[in-house]
């Protein structure tokens, strides 16, 4: 793995994490702080509103057992319930229905104004309803004894019942309201016997005061329920469904397309509950800011810590970079180019090593070459001094020849021929052309024919594009020479020599081609025979020296003449 690869996981490890707690985890901890700091405001609230409401229903309560407090309407209250009530004079009974229809209502409805009424009914059938307007008459023949509110009083045998809302009907009116009551069983204290129903009604307006006084920073819905979960009062829309879902006790309401977060306190006396729904969407709304400034804070942190990241992983892996790209450079042979460093860090120092490296690897590899080249030059002209030595003697032997036999002119034209010879050979030069090579082979052949005359016959040719090409100096002369003597010379009968120069396209590229050939007496190619050949020896040491990628080939067969071919690319003898 790349060191910017690890960099990079790196990075994404370190980032990632904070960044992930700031946008996932600060804003589900706030909520969650929000929805737990709301859940107890609520808690504190309820139970301020419970308070308010146990008192207003202990107002109600007190209300109730008025009548125990006045013996007039305690005594008219038991002259109803006995069954002798026919036999009382009509005075008792004037001063009974004077208890009962003024006293009573004197005392009961100036309590609380937003009380909307009381209703005393004793078992005789008679009807005393009092409200704040004034004294009312009820609706004639309402069936009191079939009223839930009015069985539940008598099962509860003298004790407080708490009544739900429910509508007010027996009171004449043109519409009808919604109350909810508190109604009691009055009994003779001293018989137990009972003696009337009371209940006193209240407005849900009282609620409705009371929970306005519940307020949250997110919408809210408070509702009541009676001690049977029936709804008595919600300040605002409640459906069916989830008002039975409140009734369920659920910690999560659904309603209006929306989720609420339901928190529940009971009343103790009544067994009544009142729930405060909060809205969830509300309370993420609530929330919703601070998930855009953490998505702020956090794509801001990491646009900078991608900017440093960039910027550092260019200052660390650009230096590293830039050593492989030299260290290719080295690699391909380029020992030229130096990197640049900046600073005193390890990088830097890391640098100025690899620098140094260099350097010493330059100047190391200078030294081998000059001693490899210096070695290649000698072995050069070592065989280059093997090879005049052997030519002058054969070709001195010919000028003797030609001396004995008297013919002056000829020997003095190849004393010419000569010293244009040695002036070649002796050139401070190495190299030489084809053309001058060839013109040179041409020179000696003419001292040779001068020997061999008729016997001998030279053909030496050469395209022109080859003439310009650089070849070692006398590197064909030795295997003329090999030809004439080793090959034409020992031949009964006339011999031919062909030297020729020319260009072949191959798959590598053009190649320069050289060939010399004769119809000689030929020999067996044997790695012996070659190696104690003089000539073949040198010109062979010599074109391995002069031209790494040349090749030579070698043709021969006793009586079939003798071929040798050397092939060297174009690009190594360009001018």
């Amino acid at each position: 793995m790349k060191l910017r690869s690890k960099l990079s996981l790196l990075f994404l490890a370190t980032i990632m994490i904070p960044i992930s707690v700031i946008i996932l985890a600060v804003p589900s901890f706030y909520l969650r702080s929000m929805k737990e700091q709301m859940t107890e405001t609520a808690k504190g609230t309820l139970t301020v509103a419970t308070q308010n409401i146990e008192m207003y229903l202990d107002d109600l309560d007190r209300l109730s057992i008025t009548p125990y407090f006045h013996l007039d309407v305690m005594e008219a209250l038991k002259m109803k319930a006995s069954k002798s009530y026919s036999e009382y004079s009509p005075y008792r009974k004037m001063l009974a229905e004077k208890a009962l229809t003024f006293a009573l209502p004197a005392q009961t409805k100036n309590i609380r104004k937003d009380i909307m009424g009381t209703i005393l009914l004793p078992f005789d059938g008679s009807v005393y309803v009092v409200t704040p307007d004034g004294i009312l008459n009820a609706v004639k023949d309402y069936p009191y004894k079939d009223q839930s509110w009015y069985k539940k009083a008598v099962e509860a045998d003298g004790g407080v019942a708490f009544i739900g809302t429910h509508p007010q009907d027996y009171f004449p009116s043109e519409a009808t309201r919604t109350a909810f009551s508190i109604a009691r069983l009055i009994k003779d204290p001293d018989s137990g016997k009972p003696l009337a129903v009371m209940m006193a009604d209240a407005d849900t307006v009282v609620l409705e005061r009371i929970t306005r006084e519940i307020r949250f920073h997110v919408g809210s819905k408070v509702v009541i329920l009676d001690d049977k979960r029936k709804l008595i009062y919600a300040n605002r829309p409640l459906s069916s469904e989830a008002a039975s879902q409140v009734s369920d006790g659920l910690e999560t309401v659904e309603d209006d397309n929306d989720t609420f977060a339901a928190v529940y306190k009971t009343l103790d006396r009544s067994g009544w509950k009142i729930a405060v729904l909060l809205s969830n969407h509300d309370i993420q709304s609530q929330v919703r800011w601070l998930k855009e400034v953490c998505y702020l804070f956090a794509f801001g942190g990491f646009a900078v810590t991608l900017l440093l990241y960039f910027t550092l992983s260019y200052w660390m892996v650009d230096p590293f970079k830039r050593m492989i790209q030299m260290m290719k450079k080295v690699q391909r042979g380029d020992l030229r180019g130096r990197l640049k460093v900046r600073g005193k860090d390890e990088v830097a120092q890391l640098g100025h090593a690899l620098n140094t490296m260099i350097e010493q690897l330059n100047d190391l590899i200078d030294r081998e070459y000059r001693a490899e080249l210096n070695k290649r030059n000698a072995e050069y002209r070592a065989l280059q001094s093997q090879i005049q030595p052997h030519f002058l003697y054969n070709t001195l032997n010919g000028f003797l020849a030609l001396n004995r036999i008297g013919q002056t002119e000829r020997l003095e034209q190849a004393i010419f021929s000569l010293s244009d010879m040695l002036r070649y050979t002796l050139g401070h030069t190495e190299w030489t052309t084809v053309r001058e090579e060839f013109d040179f082979l041409r020179r000696y052949c003419e001292l040779q024919r001068i020997r061999f005359e008729e016997r001998l016959q030279v053909s030496i040719d050469a395209q022109p594009q080859t003439e310009a090409f650089k070849i070692p100096k006398l590197l064909l002369q030795p295997l003329v020479e090999n030809a004439i003597i080793h090959g034409i010379e020992p031949k009964d009968s006339p011999g031919h020599l062909q030297v020729s120069a020319w260009l072949d396209e191959e798959a590598g590229g053009p190649m320069l081609r050289i060939r010399v050939a004769d119809d000689g007496v030929g020999f067996s190619v044997r790695p012996e025979s070659i190696k104690h050949s003089v000539g073949l020896t040198n010109v062979k040491e010599r074109l391995k020296l002069a031209f790494e990628n040349a090749s030579w080939v070698l043709e021969s067969d006793r009586g079939s003449g003798t071929r040798i071919t050397i092939e060297i690319p174009v690009e190594d003898v360009k001018p």
